[in-house]
């Protein structure tokens, strides 16, 4: 079952409302239980006071008969109010059951509850002892006050207190599914809005003017996303496109060749050119599946391990070595220049792929005794290492692209030389970003500057 963000805030409204009802009921219950109590002290006391002055001043049995009269008034009929009498002199006593009520009250002064047989509430009693006064021997009293309009008051106010709670919780149950539904509405437009988007329309944006600040923030990544999204789907359908006319071109030389080939009775000698050629044409395709591979698993956020601190002067001239035989071919020499001292923890690996992109590239893009310089620069805490090469300057606008996959800026600047699939570069730029680097480009004064950069390694201790 989904969750309901309503039927949460509703519930969360509720139990915050029985809370707050909860803690202000025991506090006010608190108060009440309190007050009822020193209401009880306050009258219990002033019937003491009472009888401490008519007893204080009775003296002898003639007065004291008042006394036995004015408590016999006091008495209630229903036994809400009771007195007790007790003293040495048995002319002095007062009250039934007295030794019994005297054993409860264990003889002790001051405060107590008494439970009597038949009745449901306790009584609530003062006792104190009374000097005695001429005739008058020592008198203990003890006054009682029946417990139940006390009781029945907290019951009273509980019962009470827990309805309105009750009431007050449904109130605000309904009250604030009602605020929910109504505070929620953006959402649920926004949440329509977003269900119309489709691959057709991923230009389409969701609109924030309407919306709250809460939403808006919402809305405003939401966006990003989609942007991000576009760019994403849009580059995938060019990559895509590109790899299918990447393969397509010599998956139609294999055929073509192959469908000649077989048109009519060869020789093993032409059956042999034909496999080189095609051999040739299968390399290639496992070039670009391979370099694909290696792109999708850069793309996944794989980054360089095995690193190494190396100098990157020395992997430089292991990369040139290993182009000598191209090189030789063009006429074409290449110098380090720069910072041949800089080391850096780099995948030698990677490294020298990278370069030999480069390498390659500045080769592609050269004439035949041209001169390549390989700059090595120190900037902060990265190294740049830059290709530059002699050629046909770059328009400003083909820089930033030249890292993509299968860029090319036109076909006539590749001086008749064979040159590879569109991906070397876009491999340079991924080996950087797994090393933590980043590329650049620029084209000036018939020079082409193409390179990558690498953190530095840390000076040792």
């Amino acid at each position: 079952m989904k969750r309901s963000i309503t039927l949460r805030l509703v519930a969360m409204f509720a139990l915050a409302t029985l809370a707050m009802f909860l803690l202000i009921g025991a506090a006010l219950y608190g108060v009440l239980q309190r007050e009822l109590a020193r209401h009880q002290r306050d009258e219990l006391q002033t019937a003491y006071q009472d009888m401490e002055y008519m007893i204080k001043r009775s003296g002898n049995l003639h007065r004291w008969s008042h006394v036995v009269t004015k408590m016999d008034t006091l008495t209630a009929t229903n036994g809400s109010k009771r007195f007790w009498v007790a003293s040495s002199d048995p002319s002095y006593r007062y009250g039934a059951d007295l030794n019994q009520i005297l054993a409860s009250l264990g003889g002790q002064d001051g405060p107590g509850m008494l439970r009597l047989p038949g009745r449901s509430y306790p009584l609530y009693t003062l006792t104190r002892t009374i000097p005695g006064f001429q005739s008058q021997p020592d008198i203990h009293l003890t006054i009682g006050i029946d417990a139940k309009p006390y009781i029945h008051t907290l019951h009273t106010f509980l019962i009470a207190l827990m309805s309105l709670s009750l009431v007050a919780v449904v109130l605000v149950m309904l009250l604030g599914y009602w605020i929910a539904r109504v505070g929620l509405r953006p959402l649920k437009l926004l949440s329509r809005e977003a269900q119309l988007l489709s691959p057709r329309t991923l230009s389409q944006r969701l609109r924030i003017s309407p919306l709250p600040a809460e939403l808006s923030d919402l809305a405003g990544a939401f966006n990003g996303a989609l942007g991000r999204l576009e760019t994403a789907y849009t580059q995938l359908e060019a990559f895509n496109a590109d790899v299918a006319h990447e393969l397509r071109t010599p998956l139609t030389n294999l055929i073509g060749e192959t469908q000649v080939a077989l048109s009519r009775e060869r020789t093993a000698q032409q059956f042999q050119e034909v496999l080189q050629s095609n051999l040739e044409e299968i390399e290639r395709l496992r070039s670009i599946v391979n370099d694909m591979l290696f792109l999708a698993r850069a793309d996944r956020g794989e980054a360089a391990t095995g690193l190494v601190r190396a100098p990157l002067a020395r992997e430089i001239g292991k990369t040139i070595e290993f182009l000598e035989f191209v090189l030789d071919e063009t006429q074409e020499t290449v110098r380090i220049d720069g910072d041949v001292q800089a080391e850096a923890m780099i995948e030698t690996a990677l490294f020298r792929r990278a370069m030999a992109n480069l390498l390659q590239n500045a080769i592609e893009h050269s004439q035949s005794g041209a001169e390549i310089r390989v700059d090595i620069t120190r900037q902060q805490s990265q190294i740049r290492i830059g290709v530059a090469n002699p050629g046909d300057p770059i328009a400003p606008k083909h820089l930033p692209m030249l890292f993509d996959r299968f860029y090319r800026v036109d076909a006539a600047r590749y001086n008749g030389k064979t040159h590879g699939h569109g991906l070397g570069l876009a491999i340079v730029k991924a080996i950087a970003t797994m090393h933590g680097g980043d590329v650049f480009a620029s084209s000036a004064d018939g020079i082409t500057t193409i390179g990558f950069s690498v953190p530095a390694a840390q000076a040792a201790a």
